[in-house]
């Protein structure tokens, strides 16, 4: 610790061994918790064994640092340390066109960036008063692309759990399954994650004509690997032993805390926004929405795996309506809006069309002149605040958008449901042991970069 940093108190040690140079002053680290808690104790009398587990990335799911209080193995108090991951996002918005917003919202929770851009698009797209307007093909797209990202997002989830247990084949099938999913990611964006892909108005581009036979081909391999960590995990007395009963959280719970998701629905409650506020089409599509009512690890793990199934329900109707409307537009008509212009893939790769290009350097100034002011200073948004909300794979995430009439957003807000699931990280792990602590903590699913964005 440098000597400049006012929390740390330099007193000299004498040297315990070799030739270390006792007129050196070492530093004892204090301030922030460990003050008021070390005073706490001495005030009670008590002597107590406080732990940092994290903000290293074992465990803790990226930077979260969990502050347990522990008698034996028995953890009496934990608490949650966020912010080690703050990016700043929401403000950075405020200073891009509503169409850059997307590159960053899309970097928040980086497990499930299609979430956050479709979330902020329909948002944009409720203030320019569009949202009917929007293709067909492009909600067909937008829903397809999430919920592969959703299996993609909660194979992670199971991945990493089962890791953290020492199951690490749990998560090197997660990851080999996944990996299906980030090749049809690639092929559809030209990105495996951080995608861009979803704009005001509809979709960058069309997907790749031979998408539908690439997913279908996807479909059984991806089923399979599901199968295969159903049979790893679901009836192993060693995984049960770890998860049953364990992070119990019930009803009353969840609902006190704002906790939503799989966690919520392991309680019994059929809560999901796809059903209660449907967007995108959701209510033309045939899926249920799994329960339990067990409110423990266990309940979530199982969850999970039947919402992968429910959301292949889904991508197998997403193909059929992919097929019967082909050749149809992914972006609205108003050219003031749909940025940017129809895209082609050519021998450099991926950008403007050919034609597109020859008409605005060659014979329309007028459409150079809208070409340059639409990419950027970008679209007006009539003056408003709107709320949106999708169903993210942890939970629900809400969209809160102000305008001022100006070509970027005056405020931004998104409520990630990472940030009010930790929340419950106390009630679950208070009174359980240490090692009950990353169980539960892997069945809260939190992405830190959601949380501190």
């Amino acid at each position: 610790m440098s000597p400049t940093t006012p929390h740390a108190t330099p007193h000299a040690t004498k040297a315990p061994y070799g030739d270390f140079d006792a007129s050196i002053p070492s530093y004892e680290a204090s301030g922030g918790d460990w003050a008021d808690i070390a005073a706490e104790a001495t005030q009670l009398g008590e002597e107590r064994i406080v732990v940092n587990m994290g903000p290293q990335h074992p465990s803790t799911h990226g930077v979260l640092r969990l502050m347990l209080e522990i008698d034996g193995e028995t953890v009496t108090e934990a608490r949650c340390g966020v912010g080690y991951l703050h990016t700043g996002i929401e403000k950075n918005m405020e200073f891009r066109t509503w169409t850059q917003g997307v590159t960053f919202c899309t970097r928040m929770d980086y497990l499930a960036p299609l979430f956050q851009e479709t979330a902020y698009c329909l948002a944009v797209e409720k203030l320019l008063g569009i949202t009917d307007d929007v293709p067909e093909r492009a909600s067909i797209i937008r829903v397809l692309m999430m919920e592969l990202n959703r299996i993609a997002s909660h194979l992670v989830c199971l991945g990493t759990g089962g890791n953290e247990m020492g199951a690490t084949t749990v998560m090197t099938i997660s990851f080999t399954a996944r990996e299906e999913i980030l090749r049809i990611f690639e092929a559809v964006t030209g990105l495996r994650m951080n995608h861009a892909y979803v704009r005001p108005g509809g979709v960058v581009q069309d997907v790749p004509p031979d998408v539908v036979a690439q997913i279908r081909k996807a479909d059984p391999l991806i089923r399979g690997y599901l199968g295969q960590l159903g049979d790893l995990m679901l009836a192993n007395p060693i995984f049960k032993s770890r998860l049953v009963g364990v992070g119990h959280l019930n009803l009353s719970g969840c609902m006190a805390l704002a906790i939503t998701g799989p966690v919520l629905r392991s309680t019994g409650l059929p809560y999901d926004v796809r059903k209660a506020a449907p967007y995108c089409g959701y209510e033309t599509y045939d899926f249920d929405v799994p329960t339990s009512d067990d409110a423990d690890c266990y309940s979530r793990v199982v969850l999970r795996l039947e919402e992968c199934y429910q959301s292949l329900r889904i991508v197998e109707q997403c193909l059929e309506r992919l097929e019967a409307t082909a050749g149809q537009p992914v972006m609205v008509g108003d050219k003031k809006i749909a940025w940017p212009a129809q895209l082609a893939i050519g021998s450099d790769g991926m950008g403007n069309s050919l034609d597109h290009i020859r008409e605005i350097m060659g014979t329309s100034m007028e459409a150079l002149i809208h070409h340059f002011k639409l990419v950027t200073e970008g679209f007006r948004v009539p003056v408003g605040q709107v709320f949106q909300s999708v169903e993210h794979p942890r939970g629900e995430l809400g969209v809160h958008l102000v305008s001022d009439g100006g070509t970027r957003p005056y405020r931004a807000h998104f409520r990630d449901p990472s940030f009010n699931n930790l929340q419950a990280v106390a009630v679950m792990c208070e009174g359980g042991q240490v090692a009950d602590v990353v169980v539960a903590v892997a069945s809260l699913d939190p992405v830190l970069g959601g949380v501190d964005r």
